[in-house]
């Protein structure tokens, strides 16, 4: 095909302009993008790069330049016309239809029919099966999305492109919720792909990620290019941080903290048993403790149990939990969010805007969303108080906003992670759960974040954070717990965790 010629350009953008509501997200943007090659796109939040992605793809109509495909100026009606030209997109956030199965999915507009004409449903699984097995992907396809992780949805989403074999494959944040394993895996497909001429654009904050699998890349900042070049032995991650932000990032002091020797919370012999799934064990037989002012991270590969054991501590699925829990010493028992919230916890889940935030309502109303007490007076909101509290919080996690009343989707990523953790900060937690804190933010972001974690553990609250990303899980614990196949395989103090022994334990095969 002519636009999978090695050295040939498959897309342009020419001057590319967006404006919303009288902002501009995109100025005078112009990029290349070749066949063969992952061309990378950076910027922290708020830069544009979703914003010219949507362009690309069809999402976006209104804008003003072009965009020219092949040679020619092409102006898409939609995305459905994107992809019949070969232009594929995997978002960052989710866009799959929750009660639909992960085959429905797939094929989503474009079921296959029998010969009397209707849905081929043994095909459509048939296929998804290679799919997913592609993927490791372990999963029925007549299972509904809703009742898979987001490290498992993320990956239909990536099954999804892959079945559309498209010239053009837009990925942005890909391996956000995927385990280093996992993001191998994609990678190899990645290079399978190169090697038949797919363009990828490849969007990703994390930069190491970037130097191992990008040929180029492009950088945005404030809706503009601020450069490109070709990744080579010479460029290392400073020099994209520093075109992305306009400034050095000082990287976080690894010894900075001591922890109290409080226990603050004890767990025994916690399990999490759903009689209606195979296997039946999501959390089997864990027990830990956590201290006072102590970060205690959580590793294993993706569907090893470490969100499920955060749920299962709080009151997510008491039907199928059983363990003992105790707090400062005492003996709680949590059968529902309510008992966890009383009991002093508090959970920043996964999935911000599916599983955190009510995306169309304002930013005062996700802060107080969970404590009301803090912002009524005699049963109705005190305007006041409510200010107050906003105000407190987005001083202290420098919340970047316009006013209280902004809907809560018109802020980047970063900002509504921010968001979300003061939502549950209000409440006066003792004990924080984070599952992937820092899940598709930029690195200005996620060193906001992990300063935030920081103070909140020097000021004596314990926090356990789940991460996916073993540097952050090395950096940032002072002690990391090990799941593989649902049980706790390690214990590793600070100093004695290395990523090899992380991920040694993190692939125990325990029958």
């Amino acid at each position: 095909m002519e636009n999978r010629a090695a050295g040939k350009t498959v897309i342009e953008a020419r001057n590319i302009s967006k404006e919303f509501s009288g902002n501009y997200a995109l100025t005078d943007v112009s990029l290349k993008i070749y066949p063969g090659k992952v061309n990378a796109i950076v910027g922290e939040n708020g830069a544009g790069k979703s914003t010219l992605m949507k362009i690309l793809s069809g999402v976006y109509t209104g804008y003003q330049g072009e965009v020219v495909y092949n040679g020619r100026t092409v102006t898409f009606s939609g995305t459905a016309e994107a992809q019949e030209s070969g232009i594929a997109i995997i978002h960052q956030e989710l866009n799959l239809v929750q009660n639909m199965t992960v085959a429905e999915n797939i094929f989503l507009g474009r079921e296959p029919l029998t010969r009397l004409g209707f849905t081929d449903y043994g095909r459509m699984h048939e296929i998804t099966r290679e799919l997913t097995q592609r993927l490791h992907l372990d999963v029925d396809p007549a299972t509904p999305v809703f009742q898979l992780r987001t490290g498992q949805q993320q990956l239909v989403e990536i099954a999804r492109a892959l079945h559309l074999e498209s010239s053009i494959l837009i990925m942005d944040e890909p391996t956000s919720s995927l385990s280093e394993n996992e993001s191998e895996l994609l990678f190899m497909i990645i290079r399978k792909l190169k090697e038949k001429g797919v363009a990828i654009i490849y969007i990703s904050h994390k930069i190491e990620e970037l130097l191992h699998i990008a040929d180029n890349f492009t950088a945005l900042r404030d809706g503009r290019v601020t450069g490109s070049m070709d990744i080579g032995e010479d460029i290392v991650s400073d020099d994209i941080i520093r075109m992305m932000v306009g400034r050095d990032i000082i990287s976080r002091d690894k010894d900075v903290r001591a922890t109290d020797s409080k226990e603050l919370l004890k767990v025994t012999d916690l399990v999490f048993r759903n009689p209606k799934l195979k296997p039946p064990y999501l959390v089997n037989n864990v027990s830990f403790s956590l201290n006072r002012g102590e970060i205690l991270g959580v590793s294993g590969l993706m569907g090893a149990g470490r969100s499920e054991m955060l749920e299962a501590l709080f009151g997510l699925h008491s039907d199928y939990v059983s363990g003992n829990i105790f707090v400062e010493g005492k003996p709680v028992n949590i059968n529902s969010v309510q008992d966890a919230i009383r009991a002093g916890m508090a959970l920043v889940p996964e999935d911000r805007q599916l599983q955190g935030l009510i995306m169309a309502m304002n930013v005062a109303g996700n802060t107080t969303l969970v404590s009301p007490e803090k912002i009524t007076s005699a049963g109705f909101i005190n305007r006041k108080k409510e200010m107050q509290l906003c105000r407190r919080f987005r001083d202290k996690l420098n919340i970047r906003l316009s006013s209280f009343d902004q809907p809560v989707d018109t802020l980047s990523g970063g900002n509504q992670q921010k968001v979300l953790i003061a939502k549950w900060l209000a409440c006066g937690p003792k004990i924080l759960l984070l599952d992937e804190p820092t899940r598709g933010v930029d690195i200005g972001a996620k060193q906001e974040i992990y300063n935030i974690i920081d103070e909140l553990a020097l000021g004596g609250m314990g926090i356990i954070m789940v991460s996916s990303e073993l540097p952050e899980i090395l950096s940032m614990s002072d002690r990391i717990l090990v799941f593989s196949a649902s049980q706790l395989t390690a214990t590793l103090k600070r100093d004695e965790a290395d990523e090899e022994k992380i991920m040694k334990a993190a692939t125990v095969n325990l029958k």
